[in-house]
């Protein structure tokens, strides 16, 4: 418990910076979602102290994040869509749904499978963390030049063919039920559509116009746009914001930077009664659970979303996870991935009792709560108090924050959270991979794509296709030092020590294979060049299998055809020093001692050669 506290002040100067910036992001994940704001923020609220209270990452803030969404926005559109549209009906269900996911993660905590994090590559976590850096600079660029895509009213007309197209779209969806369009259902189209009016269109077109900017792609496109159409005003607070971070450090690191910019720069918006944009607007009110999700429960409404519901634990674990490597790298301590997915579903699970959408650990807030002075669980948990305070107490001054210093602050984070290390490793690489002139380092190569798809695309997606891409081209240099190692060799070519010795008389029959190194499926092929290697007067074979630790089922079948050829053609196949696993598996399928007796395995090669020897003799 002594231990609980000993960071106190550093806890809560990270815990309260985190949940600050945690507070827009919770809702605009909550109005994404499609359950509205207080979703949101209800989920941050639990997510972050449970999962902190029982989770295995002691600086780790979590809450909801953009992946999580955007998997439960398609629970809830399906789910909604199969209520008639209703979501006071289809809530229940949906939260059933989000239950199901938080209590599948700590289903996955308690199997053990969180370990099997730490087996990604350091190239696919180096590329993660600089796309997280990369990602938090161009979503930031908007904010903090004061472009909103929504107030653009230029931009939002430029959508009002494609919002009209939309609105009827929805009628008519609404009104054909069972995918039929009846005479009646047709008829109430019609009216409904007559209804549709410039008001309706307007807000499905800024609607429209805010997708169309979102994520890095989005910032991007209107990145001219916003060129044009600075606020000054906005960017100055972030410009200042900026400067206090990094300037504050210069003069003490007892009190964090990031608390003191966003105290005196919000201090100086307010006082001064500047025309800024503000966050949005905090709901107020106590969490309430929906015992909906009990007393109203139907296995049938939510059969169809079981799957989803898995899908959505899986991609919180990797979330999480993901980010206690991040957490790890920056506190230089180690995270038990097993408790962490526990605590993120007991976060999940309660979160989803009370109304919150589902989240995992928040990269961009973790790397707050480290850099404001957070070290231990306590910062976690006091994130999440502090979102329930403001959501009790302070909504009305926490609502006049400027959404630019916000920005400011996410800039530095992202300045701060890239691997530099990987980077600056980068011309050190040995470069093993050709491409015509071109010639680069397989692990930059991994770390490029990992970050120009986390980027562009999908970070958890780009994470498996960094991992599979790593087990490729781990298993093809595996299979090449095999190669390599173990080519077979005459005893006149790099024989070994012992092998110097061996009887002129048996030269010309006797034919030695040193296999050197684990046989499998990415070494087979060239194994089997063993038998162009082989010369037509050798009449006996001996495999030295000492260095062969491993040999997995391709490489079994690979010894058991090059044996059957070598038997047809009348060739005796001896084996020296078989391994425990190799041996194993070659009992498995009877090469042991179907086509090889214990007479023909020896300990040692000594002993090989003198058998050979005393045969010979006879």
């Amino acid at each position: 418990m002594k231990q609980f506290f000993s960071n106190l002040r550093g806890d809560a100067f990270g815990g309260i910076t985190a949940g600050v910036v945690a507070l827009p992001l919770a809702l605009a994940f909550g109005v994404s979602s499609g359950l509205g704001p207080s979703a949101g923020l209800y989920g941050a609220i639990f997510i972050s102290f449970f999962a902190a209270l029982f989770g295995g990452t002691n600086t780790q803030i979590s809450g909801p994040t953009a992946p999580m969404t955007a998997v439960s926005m398609v629970v809830i559109a399906g789910i909604v869509a199969a209520n008639n549209g209703d979501i006071s009906v289809a809530l229940p269900a949906i939260l059933t749904v989000f239950l199901i996911a938080g209590l599948s993660q700590v289903g996955l905590g308690l199997l053990g499978l969180g370990k099997y994090i730490k087996y990604i590559p350091y190239p696919v976590v180096s590329g993660f963390m600089t796309a997280i850096g990369v990602i938090i600079l161009l979503t930031q660029i908007l904010p903090s030049l004061g472009y909103n895509p929504k107030e653009d009213l230029e931009y939002v007309n430029t959508f009002k063919a494609q919002a009209k197209e939309v609105v009827l779209q929805n009628i008519l969806k609404d009104e054909t039920g069972e995918g039929v369009l009846a005479l009646e259902n047709f008829e109430s189209a019609l009216e409904k559509g007559a209804l549709i009016n410039e008001e309706k269109i307007f807000s499905e077109s800024k609607t429209l116009a805010s997708k169309e900017a979102s994520g890095t792609v989005g910032a991007l496109k209107l990145l001219p746009r916003a060129l044009q159409n600075i606020n000054w005003l906005e960017l100055l607070l972030a410009i200042g914001t900026i400067l206090i971070i990094y300037g504050f450090k210069r003069i003490t690191t007892k009190v964090p930077s990031t608390l003191v910019a966003l105290i005196v720069m919000s201090g100086c918006a307010i006082i001064f009664k500047l025309d800024y944009v503000p966050i949005e607007k905090i709901p107020s009110g106590l969490p309430v659970p929906q015992l909906a999700i009990f007393t109203q429960f139907e296995l049938s409404a939510i059969t169809p979303y079981i799957f989803t519901g898995f899908t959505l634990a899986l991609l919180g674990a990797i979330d999480s996870l993901l980010t206690s490597i991040v957490a790890d790298n920056m506190t230089k301590t180690k995270h038990n991935p097993n408790k962490e997915l526990i605590g993120q579903g007991i976060g999940n699970s309660i979160a989803s009792i009370f109304g919150g959408i589902p989240g995992a650990g928040a990269t961009i807030r973790t790397v707050v709560n480290i850099n404001s002075g957070g070290k231990t669980k306590l910062s976690g948990m006091i994130a999440g108090v502090m979102l329930l305070f403001v959501l009790l107490a302070l909504g009305p001054i926490a609502s006049k924050i400027p959404s630019a210093v916000l920005s400011g602050i996410l800039i530095t984070v992202g300045i701060g959270v890239m691997d530099y290390k990987g980077l600056k490793a980068i011309p050190a690489l040995p470069k093993d991979l050709s491409f015509g002139p071109l010639k680069l380092s397989s692990e930059v190569l991994i770390m490029l794509i990992v970050l120009f798809l986390s980027t562009f695309w999908d970070l958890i997606f780009a994470v498996g296709i960094g991992l599979i891409i790593s087990c490729l081209m781990f298993m093809k240099k595996i299979g090449d030092l095999t190669t390599k190692s173990s080519v077979v060799s005459v005893l006149k070519e790099k024989a070994w020590p012992d092998e110097k010795a061996f009887p002129s008389a048996l030269k010309e029959t006797v034919f030695v294979k040193q296999v050197r190194g684990p046989l499998f499926f990415g070494s087979t092929s060239d194994f089997q060049q063993l038998y162009k290697q082989i010369p037509d007067s050798a009449t006996k074979v001996i495999l030295r299998l000492g260095k062969m630790e491993y040999l997995d089922q391709s490489g079994l079948y690979a010894i058991e055809d090059m044996i059957q050829d070598l038997q047809t053609k009348g060739v005796e196949v001896l084996f020296v020093n078989v391994l425990r696993q190799p041996r194993y598996m070659m009992e498995r399928i009877d090469i042991i001692p179907g086509f090889i007796p214990e007479k023909q395995i020896f300990s040692d090669f000594k002993s090989c050669i003198e058998s050979l020897i005393e045969r010979h003799a006879k």
